[in-house]
Formats: structure tokens, C-alpha cells, sequence
């Protein structure tokens, strides 16, 4: 079986695959204090809940991370409980997909990782949003070839910034307003972070597309739930997309 994760500044998922199928996954958050004694202790405590174990079962570790104190307690985790190497994604490992960006060294794993799952998935020319810390937009050719993409402030640190610099306004839970229209403060806020940030991405998906010609456009990421049914141009939602492209690295390296 295969652990597959991604440490990204907010929070960190991790997928236990056996073969091709995602049997389980779980999500906690970015502690780059952690050291890798304490993750060892957290993923056994989460294996054991479907019944696994460190050994044998787990029989490999690929990791893309955005955190580099976290990917070294990864990589010792790794080393000492699981008694093998980590397979990192980063420069110099086969992803199968050329990387026509300026600097190819400087692509974060994860968008790598959803461009390999998506064009596995739908093929291309496609077109990925991963809502996360900082939201991304990527774009992989017909040819599979991962092309670049736009990166602008996440909802949740877009919404940090909001209440630090508003003194009247306060923190509200983020679901879709009853109302376009907010009738209240707290309405109001939810109206422009859904719709506000479901407007962004149909914008910027627009102009891949007059570039591109008409794609498949896939969405994942931790609020992308919240976000996909008030887009015009998501078609795919998959919440794993990470991890499914993290699976197939791995199988390109082995």
C-alpha cells in the first residue's frame, strides 16, 4: 500500500492507497513544529483506525510538500519507521509531463501533481483550480504538457486580511447567503467571498481559454466544495486530485 501527501501551508492530506483506489484519507493541520516522532505517532493512530499498520502493508511514501521543515520530518519519518526512502517530488524526479514554465524548478509540487492527475483523468487541453492557501489556476496542453498558470490570495487568507484591516467587521461562518444581495453584515461577507471568488476563477478560466481553445476544467482543494457550484466554468470537481497525481509519480518512479 502507498502514502501519498501533501503538505501545503494551511493544512496536510494524506491518502492510503491500495493499488489505484483511494481506500482512506485524512486531513490535519500544518505544524512545522511537528517532528517527525509525532507525525509517525499521527499517521499510526490513523492507519490503525482501518485496520493497517506501518509493516508491512506500507510499502512506499510520495510526498509534496510546500513546507521544507516539514518535508525533512517527512522524510525521517519515513526513514525510521517505515525503514525506506520517501520519494519527494521535486526537481529530477519522472513525472512524465514536461514542464514548459520559465523556471521549471520553481513550479510548486502540488500544482505538478494536479496537473498529472488531471490530464490522467480528462486529458487535454485542461484547465485546474485548487483552492487552497493561495488559489491556483494551471493549465496542461493536449500534448500533456503542464504550460503554467495564475496564483492569487486564497479565500481564507483573503478573509484574514479583510478582519485584520476592518475593525467593524468580524469573522462569519463561510457558507452560501441566503441572498446575492447580503441583507445583513454577515450576508453580505458570505455573498462576496462565494461569489466573489467563483467570479474570479470563471474570469481567469475565461481568458486560459481564449489562449487554449475550450478545455475540461477540473477544480479540488479544501474550500473548492464550497466554491464549484457557483462557477460557469468548473466541470469536474475532485477533492483527491492531489493525491491521485502524487499515486502516479510514484508508479512513473518506481
Amino acid at each position: 500500500m502507498l502514502l501519498a501527501i501533501d503538505t501545503g501551508n494551511t493544512q496536510t492530506v494524506i491518502g492510503l492507497f491500495s493499488d489505484r483506489e483511494l481506500v482512506d484519507h485524512w486531513r490535519i493541520a500544518t505544524v512545522a513544529e511537528r517532528t517527525s516522532d509525532e507525525l509517525a505517532l499521527m499517521i499510526q493512530q490513523f492507519l490503525g483506525f482501518h485496520g493497517f499498520a506501518f509493516d508491512p502493508q506500507v510499502t512506499g511514501v510520495v510526498i509534496a510538500s510546500g513546507v521544507p521543515r516539514v518535508t525533512v520530518a517527512l522524510r525521517e519519518m519515513t526513514e525510521r519507521y517505515f525503514g525506506f526512502s520517501a520519494l519527494v517530488l521535486e526537481p529530477g524526479v519522472r513525472t512524465g509531463m514536461p514542464v514548459l514554465y520559465d523556471e521549471p524548478r520553481n513550479v510548486g509540487a502540488d500544482r505538478i501533481a494536479n496537473a498529472v492527475g488531471a490530464y490522467d483523468l480528462y486529458g487535454g487541453p485542461s484547465i485546474v483550480v485548487d483552492f487552497g492557501t493561495a488559489n491556483t489556476v494551471d493549465a496542461v496542453s493536449e500534448k500533456g504538457e503542464y504550460l503554467g498558470g495564475a496564483i492569487f490570495p486564497g479565500i481564507e487568507i483573503s478573509l484574514d486580511a479583510l478582519f485584520a484591516r476592518a475593525a467593524a467587521l468580524r469573522r462569519v461562518e463561510l457558507v452560501p447567503p441566503k441572498n446575492v444581495i447580503g441583507k445583513s453584515t454577515i450576508e453580505a461577507i458570505q455573498s462576496g467571498a462565494v461569489y466573489g471568488f467563483s467570479g474570479q476563477v470563471d474570469a481567469i478560466v475565461d481568458r486560459f481559454q481564449a489562449e487554449l481553445g475550450e478545455c475540461t476544467v477540473v477544480s479540488t482543494g479544501g474550500l473548492a466544495e464550497l466554491i464549484v457550484p457557483f462557477s460557469r466554468t468548473v466541470q469536474h470537481y475532485e477533492p483527491w486530485l492531489t493525491l491521485q497525481g502524487l499515486r502516479i509519480v510514484y508508479e512513473r518512479n518506481r
